[in-house]
């Protein structure tokens, strides 16, 4: 019986993996971003990861999401190169500042943070 219930334990957690997986491909495909926004609250609360690792595991997750996205839309011609071009140096340095700023940002202050950029994200959308 003891085996049993590390199997099913061992089959939720799995489940609960693909089901974060799949809902953040679903909002990064459709959305062509927001990925991030569903898979760090999901990791951390539940999968009870650390709030520094998820934001950089989300990231980690993002990354192949957005390869095949891109592919989709590249092949259906819906990509601005123009301004692909523009804004994706601007994109790569605040990348690299924002994750060392990941480094010496306490977990409380880097919840608070993302809390209000989706607070944010949300009414700008609404509105």
């Amino acid at each position: 019986m003891d085996l049993l219930n590390k199997f099913a334990k061992a089959n939720k957690k799995y489940f609960k993996y693909i089901v974060i997986g799949m809902v953040t491909g679903i909002a990064n495909g459709l959305f062509g971003s927001g990925g991030g926004t569903l898979a760090v609250p999901a990791m951390v609360y539940l999968l009870g990861s650390d709030e520094h690792k998820a934001h950089a595991t989300a990231i980690s997750i993002i990354l192949p999401l957005t390869i095949v996205s891109s592919f989709f839309y590249i092949k259906n011609n819906l990509v601005d190169w123009t301004l692909t071009y523009k804004v994706v140096t601007g994109g790569i340095v605040g990348g690299y500042i924002g994750a060392k700023l990941l480094n010496i940002c306490p977990a409380g202050i880097l919840r608070k943070i993302f809390a209000i950029f989706i607070i944010a994200a949300a009414i700008r959308m609404i509105m």
